[in-house]
């Protein structure tokens, strides 16, 4: 299909569209205070459907129409719905009778399905950076270590491949932030949480809304929306390891337009010593976001709004695959080998979404145009020329390899050519732009409510590679230019062109809420192989059908249950006979709720007919096998999620939140295959996964006065195999489990300001996270901070 033929098809939907869809917001005026809402733009899909009629009508959110929405409140009978811009709102305003977000059309604590929502009190209330850190608070969200900083978190969702979060479809404010979604997923950028307002993580059914990785499911991170009045926020803090952080926003709205500019400095000095250097081992972040809006048609039938926003991001990390053998790590596990001494990341993105929203009594249509730019280059030790550097420090002390370890910590010098060490830049160009449009309407046929979605998104992304080394010796303790010709060992470019269509219909009759929908998914890739001069192209449709179905017992407790199509797509240049990751999807649960409680069961079964991997450098691959996909063949992976949240008020103006969640996770791959793949190597039927933790369990308690707060929060997550196996997991191969506790304390000083200490890891567990790709690596160590907040 050309991009003749793309066009005249996006085109199309926006026109026909137009004449359906869904409900304009309320004036500006009507908004609540900056304070108590948090914006969630409508992502490329996110049905909705109505609470069910035996339960009252929550209040309509009210909301600018800032960006596209896909958690929104439910309109009651007889008003408009809310529109595709409607935000969650983060609490109550004063003439509503609590919090109530909705997904699918319908409440958070009625959707057909498992949503959580993490609202700006709980991202705040322990001032974490890492996102990993943050979202395992999630039943079903688990991850896998690296750096100890989160800035390019390894996660999944339901016993999905958490290398680089490429088996997770990952968006802000509704539109998809990966560098390149479609060609090399893999998220090398992450953007910074200290700035998201609030974060929906999506599974079960509703994946399907939000592609194009819905095997696992999605997680949407909020941004700022664009205040009501004239406000203004300041965070500074510091910490342990010359941790610093600088954010601050201002933003202002008249009748017609408004506007909010925000930006964020995060730095360390970092936590590892690399051997005889006083080198810093950390890094330093730098986010800005600018939005503006205008009204162009403020009143009437037909109203427009115009929306911008665009980004701005860098980063320079001294990081590095580069691990410890496990004697080293044991010894000390925040030493760095000499040999990383020159391991540099370096890159910087630029954002921009324009969109255009239509609102009429009964419909809405947003319509978003983005362009996503990433340049990013890795300085970093590759390998030994002559022996794989995984192998030497799984075995340091054998007769061959403790030459190359010696190397590798300085303590001898490089004699032959074979122990000259491979250092050099992956250099990587991204491009992610496209146009999306999703349309909602309601209606009413007899006794039934339809809350319908319609989206459509055409999406070009490309990654463009050129992979260079040089030799390095190591003399007298430092790395020294071998003086040989560089070594390209990638030229090359992936693209994608991607057309997405989803459809649904939340169908609410009695205390039964129905939700059918499908995704169709067609895209069109292209591989160029400039060093073997090899041109190569693919297709592939994707069908995807869903339903969710939710039935209310009593007004706070409900049973759901799901079903849908999983997928993921392979990436560009791969063999003919390599097939999509396919499985289908069941869920089942109880969910009880009323005012600040919650508790919530989920049990759930993933039926993979093909489970996919890819080889990448984090996985421990080389470079004849990077990027190259295996199909696993059949697999089955299924658990348990429970969740609890109830805020205790026994009076005398005190409060005690608490929340807990764990997840019980099993895996089986059900086929024999081969993978060059360390993770996977020679499969036998009935081997588990890698990376999947069995038990995982998250508590976090507080208690909070009228100017004060305290918190404490503990994670465990058990060990992990590193490569696949059944049976006992033996050592050198496993993760090791870990416990770890936060703590937080805050004191609002005056009416506008606030001083905040927080303990990260507060008992300094020390564990090897992972040996992904190259040795064994810590977790962070404890480390303290204190800050303080203005916000007026």
């Amino acid at each position: 299909m050309g991009a003749r033929t793309w066009a005249v098809a996006v085109v199309s939907f926006v026109v026909s569209s137009s004449a359906q869809a869904q409900t304009p917001p309320p004036p500006q005026d009507s908004l609540p205070p900056p304070t108590q809402a948090s914006p969630v733009p409508a992502p490329e899909a996110a049905p909705v459907v109505p609470p069910p009629v035996s339960e009252p009508p929550e209040p309509a959110a009210t909301a600018p129409a800032e960006s596209a929405a896909s958690v929104e409140p439910a309109a009651p009978s007889g008003q408009t719905p809310a529109p595709a811009d409607a935000p969650l709102v983060e609490s109550a305003p004063e003439n509503s009778r609590k919090f109530e977000s909705v997904v699918v059309g319908t409440s958070e604590t009625k959707t057909s399905g498992s949503i959580h929502i993490l609202k700006p009190e709980k991202l705040q209330r322990y001032e974490l950076d890492d996102p990993q850190a943050i979202l395992q608070s999630v039943p079903g969200v688990y991850g896998r270590g690296e750096d100890g900083f989160g800035l390019r978190p390894n996660l999944g969702l339901r016993g999905v491949n958490p290398d680089r979060s490429k088996k997770v479809t990952l968006l802000e404010d509704g539109i998809l932030f990966g560098p390149a979604p479609y060609s090399a997923p893999a998220a090398y950028y992450f953007p910074l949480m200290t700035r998201m307002q609030s974060v929906r993580v999506l599974k079960g059914p509703s994946s399907i809304q939000q592609g194009p990785q819905t095997v696992g499911g999605s997680v949407d991170l909020i941004t700022r929306d664009i205040p009501a009045q004239e406000s203004f926020g300041l965070d500074l803090a510091g910490g342990q390891y010359l941790y610093g952080k600088a954010h601050g926003y201002f933003g202002a709205s008249t009748e017609r337009a408004g506007f909010l500019i925000e930006g964020v400095h995060l730095r360390s000095n970092g936590f590892k010593e690399i051997d005889n250097s006083d080198a810093s081992t950390g890094f330093h972040r730098n986010e800005w976001m600018a939005k503006a809006r205008y009204r162009l048609v403020p009143d009437g039938e037909l109203r427009q709004t115009l929306q911008l926003k665009l980004g701005y991001s860098d980063e320079g990390s001294n990081e590095t695959y580069l691990g410890l053998s496990d004697a080293d790590f044991a010894a000390n596990p925040l030493r760095r080998y000499k040999a990383s001494q020159f391991d540099h990341m370096q890159w910087h993105r630029t954002q921009a979404v324009l969109s255009h929203v239509l609102e009429g009594r009964d419909f809405a249509v947003t319509t978003s145009l983005y362009r996503h730019d990433l340049d990013r280059s890795w300085r970093k030790v590759n390998s030994f020329r002559g022996v794989s550097i995984s192998d030497v420090l799984a075995d340091p002390t054998s007769a061959r390899n403790a030459i190359y370890y010696g190397v590798l910590t300085g303590e001898l010098d490089s004699s032959t050519p074979g122990e000259a060490i491979l250092i050099g830049p992956n250099h990587r160009v991204f491009v992610n732009q496209g146009l999306q449009s999703v349309a909602r309407w309601t209606a009413k046929t007899g006794p039934l409510s339809h809350n319908a979605e319609f989206g459509v998104r055409y999406h070009y992304d490309s990654i463009d590679r050129r992979h260079t080394q040089d030799g390095f010796l190591m003399v007298g303790g430092e790395l020294v230019p071998e003086g040989g010709t560089t070594q390209v060992t990638a030229d090359n470019k992936d693209s994608t062109h991607a057309l997405a269509l989803h459809a649904t219909d939340a169908i609410a009759w009695g205390p039964l809420v129905v939700t059918p929908g499908v995704r169709l998914e067609i895209i069109r890739s292209k591989s160029h192989d400039n060093l073997a001069g090899t041109v190569d192209h693919g297709s592939l449709e994707a069908l995807m059908p869903g339903v969710g179905v939710y039935g209310a017992i009593t007004p706070v407790l409900g049973l759901f249950a799901g079903a849908y199509r999983g997928f993921s797509p392979p990436a560009p240049g791969q063999p003919q006979a390599v097939s999509q990751e396919k499985s289908i999807n069941y869920e089942a649960g109880a969910r009880w709720s009323r005012r600040g409680e919650r508790f919530e069961v989920v049990g759930f079964f993933n039926d993979y007919s093909n489970l996919t991997d890819v080889c990448t450098f984090s996985n421990g691959c080389l470079n004849d096998n990077l990027d190259r996909q295996v199909d696993a063949g059949a697999a089955n992976i299924y658990g348990l999620e429970a969740f609890a949240e109830k805020t205790f008020r026994p009076g005398g103006g005190l409060t005690f939140p608490l929340t807990a969640s764990y997840t019980f996770t099993r895996t089986k791959l059900l086929n024999d295959f081969r993978s060059s793949d360390p993770q996977f190597g020679n499969v036998m039927a009935g081997d588990e996964l890698p990376y999947v933790p069995r038990h995982q369990l998250y508590a976090s308690v507080g208690v909070e006065g009228a100017r004060w707060g305290a918190f404490i929060s503990t994670t465990y997550l058990a060990s992990m195999r590193e490569e696949a196996g059944q049976g006992e997991i033996p050592e050198g191969v496993k993760t090791g489990a870990l416990l770890t506790f936060d703590v937080n304390a805050n004191w609002n000083i005056t009416r506008w300001g606030q001083l905040y200490v927080s303990g990260r890891n507060l008992l300094d567990e020390a564990v090897i996270v992972g040996r992904r790709p190259y040795g064994a690596r810590p977790n962070a160590p404890r480390t303290l901070i204190g800050g303080f907040k203005v916000q007026l």
